[in-house]
């Protein structure tokens, strides 16, 4: 009776484990955060000769915050990067967007990039950011 009764524990043990085992499993994937979608692109030509005006576009969008606002920043030389202009805020699932006319006023490489910033109301003070593009470079000949 005592041989049985053991094997009755453990198997019973291994039905409580894998419930056990279960149960957090259900609660880890309930818990796990849900990713936002969204995406951002921005456009600049290859080269530009010293002294001419070229643009640089960006759009993008994301759906974990309210409000967007999408932002271009530039440098040069492998500074720091610094905001050129912002795009006006718009509500979540319409596509953010900016434009910037840039003079090329010296010869180099010049790097832009767009980043995508969440708000909470189209006044917010403390915008999040969301999402960045990869550089885009302009060689200024």
């Amino acid at each position: 009776m005592s041989k049985m009764k053991k094997t009755g524990m453990k198997a019973r043990s291994g039905r409580v484990a894998v419930i056990g085992a279960l149960g957090l499993a259900s609660v880890a994937l309930a818990a796990a955060p849900a990713f936002a979608k969204g995406g951002v692109d921005i456009t600049a030509p290859h080269s530009a000769q010293t002294g001419e005006t070229f643009t640089v576009t960006a759009h993008g969008d994301d759906d974990a915050s309210s409000y967007l606002q999408i932002c271009l920043e530039n440098r040069s030389g492998g500074q720091a990067w610094h905001r050129l202009t912002c795009g006006a805020v718009v509500d979540t699932g319409t596509d953010a967007q900016v434009t910037a006319r840039v003079k090329a006023t010296h010869s180099g490489v010049q790097q832009y990039r767009a980043v995508v910033y969440g708000l909470t109301s189209p006044n917010d003070h403390h915008p999040v950011r969301q999402r960045t593009s990869g550089p885009a470079t302009v060689n200024v000949h």
